[in-house]
């Protein structure tokens, strides 16, 4: 009997998996191409990736910490495994960051730098495709033609990193955060058109510097992609990302940083070595940042998948 996974049409789905959810950076800005693609049911993949940012974070101008610049080095590991929830295709993903970082700024006008070494923010997120992806097994999903589908998700982050109530530069965020949001994908042939758009709500950190309180409103995001598909699973995406609103309070005072940030970015993606195996390659800029993160960041991941 053939091995399903011998299908061309197979291993393309079976590959995409991996830009189910695996961009657990420290940044609240990502952008991940096939979030809601249609894979088959029982599908579990496993990521090792790497990231490397540098870049700047704009403050406001009553800050007291100007031309903070920083730069990453992040390893992350990730989990994601899809399953039929309520006769619909559902999918889970965790994953955990470990980083190196290093700054420096110019705080309350004194040039000043750190470093940190630690475990980042956790990452949970539940989704599920509505429209246009029935549940498939493996040997039924050779015979699928992907159209229009229309899928959501709730991504939680997890405050379990590195966290330092003394220090102005940290790994973690001593909060958590939750993101609904809900996401669109289009094919057209070999070419799939994707637009997402969420919100991310957080909680105070009621442990902030000098035994402050910051909260942050509610930050809007999103995203847009055009993938071009090859044979055996190979892909390559352009990504654009866009950002508004999440102003910070400080004990109760408004700090005037809300964002309106754009990025662009690409992405490919591509099997080795057997149907079991990828890699894949990110970079993501910003072209146009008010306040937050100004940063490029480059991302190889490799990636196990199974059944």
């Amino acid at each position: 009997m053939n091995n399903p996974m011998d299908c061309p049409i197979l291993k393309t789905a079976f590959f995409s998996v991996c830009a189910i959810c695996f961009s657990f950076s420290v940044f609240a800005q990502e952008m991940e191409p096939r979030s809601y693609s249609v894979v088959p049911v029982g599908l579990h993949a496993a990521q090792l990736s790497y990231t490397f940012s540098g870049g700047d974070v704009v403050s406001g101008l009553n800050s007291p910490v100007q031309n903070l610049n920083i730069n990453a080095s992040i390893i992350s590991l990730g989990y994601v495994q899809t399953f039929s929830l309520f006769k619909k295709l559902g999918r889970i993903a965790v994953g955990v960051p470990y980083a190196f970082l290093n700054g420096t700024a110019r705080v309350v006008g004194v040039d000043t730098a750190a470093s940190r070494n630690g475990f980042g923010d956790g990452r949970i997120k539940l989704g599920i495709n509505l429209i246009g992806s029935p549940v498939l097994e493996p040997k039924d999903f050779q015979k699928f033609q992907e159209h229009t589908v229309l899928g959501v998700s709730v991504v939680l982050s997890v405050p379990i990193g590195q966290y330092f109530s003394d220090k102005l530069i940290n790994i973690g965020s001593n909060r958590w955060g939750i993101k609904p949001e809900i996401g669109v994908s289009h094919r057209e042939g070999r070419l799939f058109y994707e637009g997402y758009a969420g919100v991310w709500f957080y909680t105070e950190n009621n442990q902030y510097f000098n035994k402050s309180t910051l909260s942050q409103n509610a930050l809007f995001s999103f995203q847009a992609h055009v993938d071009y598909t090859f044979k055996h699973g190979k892909y390559v995406a352009l990504n654009g990302g866009f950002a508004s609103g999440g102003e910070t309070i400080l004990n109760g005072m408004d700090r005037f940083d809300d964002q309106d940030n754009w990025r662009i970015g690409a992405t490919f993606s591509t099997p080795v070595f057997n149907r079991h195996q990828s890699v894949k390659f990110m970079i993501n800029t910003g072209v146009a940042t008010r306040a937050g993160q100004n940063y490029t960041a480059v991302t190889v991941a490799y990636q196990y998948n199974w059944f």
